[in-house]
């Protein structure tokens, strides 16, 4: 099985132009199956087998959502071996897949995000975090899509910022007002702080003047979110579901709120009109006379 799965790993990030972080979560759930099956070749695996799977991973009191994500990525698995082979053996063809209840994103009222934004710069690090938490709520990119921003990246010209996403697919995203008078702030009096003495392309630095962490951002993120009192539990890709959830409430079409993120199924956009349908049932119980 192991030779499969290195394959397959390659075949992500060569033809598919997957991420390292999206190949490294495929990794883990391949290894944990990998080893529930004692190595077993991928040929022999049968629709028992992953019955059996799932049944473990629910006995380790598993979520929904990381079950629901490990037989995704064993589906991607074998019909790449499809693909390859169209005589390998496909276990999940008839496999009746649990219903899993569908987990709605976080998101942060808006006067949430209004005090995670209101930050004081007085320094480099100060001047960076506004910046970055500015322009990922000005354009709801991913976590890993604003770590990896360049110069290059941002035209002050058109106010726009490019991001290749997903599947090596490039965005043209607006930037507000608040994003690039931050960024040209971080810019033009402190960047040069944390660059010291080195060279980067890269946007954002973290204190060794190094490209800033997926780790490093989120804890920059929870460490704001704390000292602001803010009792919305967040993740690193809270702000991306705040941008989606306001501009719905603000009454943008689901359509550009797609091409804004970079779903290629409006089904995952969908996500966030439950949000807003759930905020609304919240309002009505809470402000309607008969609401509770």
């Amino acid at each position: 099985m192991q030779e499969d799965i290195d394959r397959f790993l390659k075949y992500l990030l060569t033809e598919k132009g997957y991420s390292e972080n999206t190949i490294l979560s495929y990794k883990n759930d391949l290894d944990i199956f990998k080893e529930y099956t004692h190595n077993e070749n991928t040929n022999s695996v049968t629709k028992s087998t992953l019955t059996g799977y799932i049944k473990y991973m629910r006995d380790k009191n598993e979520s929904d959502k990381t079950i629901s994500h490990n037989i995704s990525t064993l589906r991607s698995f074998y019909k790449y071996l499809m693909l390859t082979n169209p005589k390998h053996n496909n276990p999940l063809k008839d496999l009746e897949i649990p219903k899993f209840k569908k987990t709605l994103p976080t998101v942060m009222s808006v006067e949430e995000v209004d005090k995670l934004l209101n930050i004081d710069v007085h320094d480099a690090y100060s001047a960076r975090n506004k910046a970055m938490l500015e322009t990922m709520y000005a354009t709801g990119l991913r976590v890993s899509e604003l770590i990896n921003l360049k110069f290059a990246d941002i035209n002050f010209d058109s106010d726009t910022v490019t991001t290749i996403g997903k599947g090596s697919k490039e965005r043209v995203i607006p930037l507000g007002d608040y994003a690039v008078d931050a960024i040209k702030e971080y810019l033009n009096g402190y960047r040069g702080t944390l660059l010291k003495t080195k060279e980067s392309d890269y946007l954002f630095l973290n204190n060794h003047g190094k490209k800033m962490s997926r780790v490093g951002f989120f804890k920059i993120v929870k460490k704001l979110a704390k000292e602001d009192n803010i009792q919305t539990k967040i993740s690193p890709h809270t702000l991306r579901h705040s941008f989606a959830s306001h501009m719905l409430s603000g009454g943008a079409d689901l359509r550009s709120i797609q091409q804004l993120l970079g779903h290629s199924d409006i089904s995952t956009t969908q996500i966030y009109t439950h949000v807003t349908n759930e905020k609304l049932k919240e309002n009505y119980k809470d402000y309607h006379p008969h609401g509770k």
